[in-house]
């Protein structure tokens, strides 16, 4: 983190000084900035997902990872969420993860703009990174709800954020529920939205509905009409921006940051609609974190994008050959930002 300090000594012209601090002194500045202030407004637009570049020892390579977010915010997404499903986050250390966020913070990242993915199968462990991304600036957290146990009540789902929140004991939260059934096996009902946010008022501050259906989706708007709403299906945004929604949170902008802005424009064509369906069909048909992951790598001509992490396996060379052939025929030979 650099910081700006004023040079007003006699006899020269007084001008600004940017001055690199040490993470443990950036990170106390950060904390004692958001005391002062706390930005309660609800994210909106297009927050990407980010894919997590790892080292050859499967650590995060941090200063790639610096990288390719600054390079997405210059492509004009609004923000990012890191170690979501789209970063591996689950297959990360606690050490990792917070290590992760603080060298992103480093780099001038601000972190107003960064949703810090904390969820974990511990609630000691989900508490542990909540806190830490509070510390370091970053009120914001993603949170699925814990996904071994599955058959999970109603009631067992709010306890558990409810115990999240009141271990955390930070005003300051805002918390962003994960509703994700396929991978998480639990499913977070607009009911369960409704009475978290009217027992924690401003500390709830949206969902993210992963699960693909819309109708889930309308059901969060209609019951929790005071949350951001944001959908990670990409195809299902402009349908959820007419209906008062707030925007998404995306995997796919990490490949295709360009096109999906284009959905926040007051008329959406079918055919760009089209387009992203067609990119979607291709690549789910393999795991998509690796799918993706081989793309960018593609991309970038940086294969080092190819790892993952453990269980996850990198494509094979022909599957990268047959996802790359496939995408080429219907259009898609290269970034399109």
């Amino acid at each position: 983190m650099h910081i700006k300090i004023w040079n007003h000594v006699s006899n020269f012209p007084s001008r600004a000084i940017s001055v690199k601090i040490p993470s443990i002194v950036a990170k106390t500045f950060r904390s004692f900035k958001l005391f002062a202030m706390v930005e309660s407004a609800p994210i909106r637009g297009l927050w990407c997902a980010s894919l997590t570049p790892l080292d050859a020892d499967g650590s995060v390579d941090c200063a790639s990872l610096a990288a390719h977010v600054h390079r997405l915010a210059a492509q004009g997404v609004d923000g990012i969420v890191l170690f979501g499903t789209t970063g591996e986050g689950v297959s990360f250390s606690v050490a990792g993860r917070t290590g992760g966020l603080d060298a992103l913070l480093d780099s001038d990242f601000p972190p107003r703009r960064v949703v810090a993915a904390t969820g974990c199968a511990a609630l000691a462990d989900t508490v542990a990174l909540t806190r830490h991304a509070l510390q370091s600036g970053c009120p914001r957290c993603l949170v699925m709800p814990p996904f071994f146990w599955k058959g999970l009540s109603d009631e067992a789902v709010f306890r558990d954020y409810a115990a999240l929140i009141d271990t955390v004991g930070d005003a300051r939260l805002r918390l962003y529920l994960y509703h994700f059934p396929q991978l998480s096996g639990v499913a977070i009902s607009p009911q369960v939205v409704a009475r978290l946010a009217a027992a924690y008022p401003g500390m709830i501050a949206g969902v993210k509905d992963s699960g693909g259906d819309f109708g889930h989706t309308a059901g969060l708007l209609k019951c929790a009409p005071g949350l951001s709403i944001l959908v990670g299906h990409e195809p299902h945004l402009p349908r959820l921006l007419l209906a008062g929604g707030a925007g998404s949170i995306s995997g796919l902008a990490n490949l295709l940051p360009c096109e999906l802005a284009v959905f926040f424009k007051p008329e959406v064509a079918q055919n760009g609609l089209d387009r992203i369906q067609a990119f979607l069909d291709i690549v789910l048909s393999y795991p998509f974190v690796p799918a993706f992951k081989a793309i960018h790598a593609a991309w970038t001509g940086d294969s080092a994008w190819l790892r993952v992490r453990p269980p996850l396996l990198p494509l094979t060379k022909a599957e990268c050959s047959a996802l790359l052939s496939a995408l080429d025929r219907v259009g898609f030979k290269s970034a399109s930002g």
